[in-house]
């Protein structure tokens, strides 16, 4: 006898032998949480509830969206972090140092158009090598 014939038959014997007694049987639903069904003898409608090591699944918080214009325009809105306060008011353009207003906010600068010279171009280079070698390890049976 084979071990998948000895296996289906201590499942059916122990599925009997569940619903004569009146016992717990185990299902999974499609998702793949565990839903209970207990089933008396006397042929009741099956109950369900929710079993697991998890717990409740955790409802998603909605983030209430600022709609006010003039609290968009005169504050950085989400930047105070305790429930008690405000948030951080704007400055005018002149008080923040003029680096600022330099940075390259547009797009990421291909390696080809960076100069070697520099630590960027480097650090740059390093990084693709080392995403490139982990690309590659995971490519390996082992």
């Amino acid at each position: 006898m084979s071990l998948i014939n000895v296996l289906n038959k201590s499942i059916c014997f122990i599925r009997q032998k569940a619903l004569t007694n009146g016992g717990l049987i185990v299902r999974y639903n499609s998702k793949g949480g565990a839903v209970a069904a207990s089933a008396a003898a006397t042929g009741a409608a099956a109950k369900k509830k929710k079993i697991g090591k998890l717990g409740p699944m955790m409802e998603k918080k909605e983030i209430p969206v600022e709609t006010d214009v003039n609290k968009l325009v005169n504050y950085v809105c989400g930047s105070n972090i305790n429930k008690t306060g405000q948030d951080i008011k704007l400055k005018p353009d002149s008080e923040y140092p003029d680096w600022l207003w330099t940075l390259n906010v547009d797009r990421i600068i291909p390696l080809e158009e960076m100069d070697p010279n520099t630590k960027q171009y480097w650090r740059r280079l390093r990084k693709m090598a080392l995403r490139r070698n982990n690309q590659l390890s995971k490519l390996r049976k082992f």
